[in-house]
């Protein structure tokens, strides 16, 4: 892992994104989801859920399941963090956790996801809703897929569509709707 740690600074929020690791711009940008794959996760929230980038950073807080650029493969490409940098990382998202009590975690990606739910094909996932608990906080999962330009999963059917039922889940989502109300450009 590469120091600088990336967070998605102080916001108090009931609802959490929770994001692999950071890229190689993120610590550089000093933001999570600063470059490409963020242009696209972006997007998905503005025209699924009616929320800008800038509404989305300062009322949803941004979590990751490693704080720390992995580095890149040999074959290039960012390196999935082992088990061991979880596990390692894994006290700060539960602090974060315990912390905000969120009622709505958005986690982006199979990594991020499997730290909610058990191993299954994205197919089985996206698009649907989930309940989660860590610890003594219980919680709403709605997983997205990685918006990452290397996986072409949410480019093609069925992603593309589960990917629109996932966003209409977090736009319908009664915690969503309540602490976007009156902001969004879409009706909740």
């Amino acid at each position: 892992m590469h120091p600088i740690p990336v967070s998605g600074g102080p916001v108090v929020s009931p609802i959490m994104l929770v994001g692999q690791a950071p890229g190689d711009k993120e610590p550089v940008a000093g933001r999570p989801f600063a470059w490409t794959a963020g242009k696209t996760l972006f997007r998905w929230f503005q025209e699924g859920c009616g929320i800008s980038e800038s509404q989305f950073r300062s009322m949803i807080y941004m979590a990751a399941v490693c704080r720390c650029f992995p580095g890149k493969k040999s074959t290039g490409g960012d390196r999935v963090p082992s088990p061991e940098e979880i596990m390692q990382c894994g006290s700060w998202l539960a602090a974060e956790i315990a912390l905000l009590k969120p009622s709505l975690v958005i986690p982006v990606g199979k990594l991020a996801i499997q730290q909610f739910l058990p191993p299954a094909p994205l197919n089985d996932v996206i698009g649907r809703e989930w309940q989660g608990s860590n610890g003594e906080v219980s919680f709403t999962v709605i997983p997205l897929p990685h918006p990452s330009g290397a996986s072409p999963w949410h480019r093609m059917e069925p992603g593309k569509t589960l990917l629109q039922a996932a966003l209409k889940r977090v736009r319908e989502n009664p915690s969503f709707a309540k602490h976007f109300k009156g902001l969004t450009s879409l009706s909740v």
